[in-house]
């Protein structure tokens, strides 16, 4: 066993792991923070994304022991006092869901991005996304909520593609992209 020490939605916590032990399922397992899901554990799908020291990782991609030290926080770190950081509320404004099982982690690269990026048009916002699958949705609408959500955030991590400062709207998605 090995003893880790790790700052988790701003509550510290020292455990003894098994170093083999992966971030996801000590943050599920260990300390009940059931938000971050399990979806592939190959790294391929994204619903394990939470952030390490502010920026998006894999949990399911990274040992519990390589957080020693650092400060992670999951879905259910972002709220503050019961209000919804702005890409929460565009996800929910939006509905940029549909199963939910791949939100939590959609919602914590959508926060990385906006955070670490300027002038975030919707080809760089499927770019930024893109490590992180749904099944349900067709990605429109959470394409949607990113661009808003950045413009919530001042507006500097939105491009004005439309010209009048805003972003530009989506193409309505076709009955074959809904199917």
């Amino acid at each position: 066993m090995t003893r880790i020490t790790v700052t988790v939605d701003g509550t510290r916590y020292t455990d003894d792991v098994e170093p083999r032990t992966l971030l996801v399922h000590y943050l599920r397992e260990t300390l009940g923070k059931t938000g971050t899901v399990v979806g592939c554990d190959t790294s391929n799908c994204g619903a394990c994304t939470v952030h390490l020291d502010g920026r998006s990782v894999k949990s399911c991609n990274v040992l519990a022991v390589q957080a020693d030290g650092q400060e992670v926080t999951t879905i259910e770190g972002l709220a503050q006092d019961g209000e919804l950081t702005p890409v929460q509320q565009a996800f929910h404004e939006c509905h940029a869901l549909q199963c939910g099982y791949c939100t939590p982690g959609m919602i914590m690269q959508a926060e990385d991005l906006i955070a670490h990026h300027d002038d975030l048009t919707e080809e760089k916002i499927r770019v930024g996304m893109e490590g992180n699958l749904c099944r349900c949705t067709g990605y429109h609408n959470i394409v949607k909520a990113v661009q808003q959500a950045a413009g919530a955030n001042g507006g500097a991590g939105v491009s004005a593609e439309a010209g009048n400062g805003r972003p530009a709207a989506a193409e309505p998605a076709t009955e074959e992209a809904r199917a």
